[in-house]
Formats: structure tokens, sequence, C-alpha cells
């Protein structure tokens, strides 16, 4: 097991948060309790119930419930840090994205908006206050990396690169076949672009996925079934370690990995 990480104010364009709206806030918290050993404390509550999830008292991930007339699909919503939510946000628009909530005040812990990039895909902005994102990272129950599955990365790579600075560096070495961006500040990769072509579930649409390191694959998967949810993409060999596409109880997809040690991706 790695080291665990408790990360300062992250620079900007760099993930920092993750977030999942549900429709039973009780039963999701049971869910992910079960499979990551959350515990959970209230608010802040900008938009309704929600609750910040703690490891070792540290906080690693937010829930929140929608309203009960609000039919949304559910989903993790990938957050980017920023010093300044309203220049950003300008920027996304001007850039061909939309900005669909916000930016707002979310009390004293911050400011918030949720934006889509050009092909659709859902991502937040958070400008930190008291609350500066995931405090946790690099052990089993933390988020540890964040990758847009998406048709292909040529129509949105250049998007991230003028919103964020980000550098997007293709891996060629892989095979000319796999088309595939890592987004790196200052030469230390924070986030990837994953075009799947065809295989681009047509539910789903083009989307930030979430990977949460887990102590073993093979096991979270076999818990994930057991406690109501089910397996997407069963067990398999990535980049970077192991791992297993899943869905919570109420259909959240999100990919557990089992990092090789010495990945850079694991601290956050």
């Amino acid at each position: 097991m790695t080291e665990a990480v408790e990360p300062t104010r992250r620079p900007p364009g760099t993930p920092c948060w993750a977030s999942l709206m549900v429709h039973g806030l009780g039963t999701t918290e049971a869910f992910y309790g079960d499979l990551f050993g959350w515990e959970y404390v209230p608010g802040p509550e900008p938009f309704g119930p929600y609750v910040r999830a703690l490891l070792g008292g540290r906080e690693v991930a937010g829930i929140g419930e929608m309203p009960p007339d609000r039919h949304l699909p559910v989903a993790w919503t990938t957050y980017f840090a920023t010093d300044d939510a309203d220049a950003t946000a300008e920027t996304i628009r001007s850039c061909g994205g939309t900005v669909a909530v916000g930016p707002l005040d979310a009390g004293r812990a911050g400011r918030v908006a949720i934006c889509s990039d050009p092909v659709g895909a859902i991502f937040g902005l958070w400008q930190a206050g008291d609350h500066i994102g995931t405090q946790l990272s690099g052990v089993p129950g933390t988020p540890v990396w964040n990758e847009l599955v998406t048709q292909d990365t040529s129509t949105v790579g250049k998007f991230y690169e003028h919103v964020f600075g980000h550098e997007a560096r293709s891996h060629d070495a892989v095979g000319a076949d796999f088309d595939y961006l890592t987004l790196v500040l200052d030469d230390r990769p924070v986030a990837a672009v994953h075009g799947v072509g065809r295989s681009l579930p047509h539910d789903r649409g083009p989307h930030w996925m979430t990977y949460f390191e887990v102590a073993d694959v093979d096991d979270a998967a076999v818990q994930v079934q057991l406690l109501g949810g089910r397996i997407v993409q069963p067990p398999r060999e990535g980049l970077t370690g192991r791992l297993v596409t899943v869905t919570d109880p109420e259909g959240a997809v999100l990919t557990l990995l089992q990092s090789r040690p010495g990945d850079l991706r694991r601290d956050g």
C-alpha cells in the first residue's frame, strides 16, 4: 500500500473533488460505506441534502440528494480547481463549452460551477474557500485518477488545454490504434482523455470517469455485486494497474483501481 497523501490547496486545473448526486442518499451512503469504509458528516447544503465522506476523519468525496422532482442522470462528477471560478467559466463559454449552474457561493466552503465541454461531458469547477477538496489520497477508498471517456481525443484535447492550461501528451508508444492523451500540469499527469470510438456507451455519451483506489480489485468486484451494484467491464490489466468498471445500486459508473507501486497518479 502506498503512503497516504494529504494534499493542500491544489493548483488550478487539477482535479480536486468528486461528488455524486443520487435519489436515495441513505442507501447510497450505505453502499459506499461498506465498499470503501466511508463515514459521513453533513453539509454544506447549497443544493439540498449533502454529506461529505470521510476516511480517518479526512474528507475524500461528497454525495448529495436530488430533489424528488428532478430526474437527472446519476453520475460521479469530477471537479477542477480554479482560483477564479467566474473567469474560468467565461473561458469555458468562449472555448465552446457550457456553464449550466453558477458560478455560485457554497457558503464559506468555496465557489462552485457545473459545466460541460464541447462534446457534452459534465465537470465541475471549485474555487476553494474553507474547503480545499479531497484531503486524502493514495490509499484504498480515495479517488486517485480522472479520465474523460469520449469518442475521440481530437475534439476536446485543445479545449482542456485552453481552459486549464493542460499540456496534452499522446501515447504513441502504446500503439497507433490507442487514442489516449494524458493531461499534464508542470510535468505532472493530472488527468487523461481516452478516445474509445464506437465503444462509447450510447446511454451515457462522453463522460468523466472517477477512479477509486482499492486494495484488491477482484475482491472489490465481488463485494460490489453483493452490495447491489453490477460489473460493467470485468477485472482487467490497465496502464497503471488492475481495474474493474462497476456501477453502484443507482447506476453511477466508477472504476476501481489497484495501482501498481510507483504510479505517479496515486497521489491524486
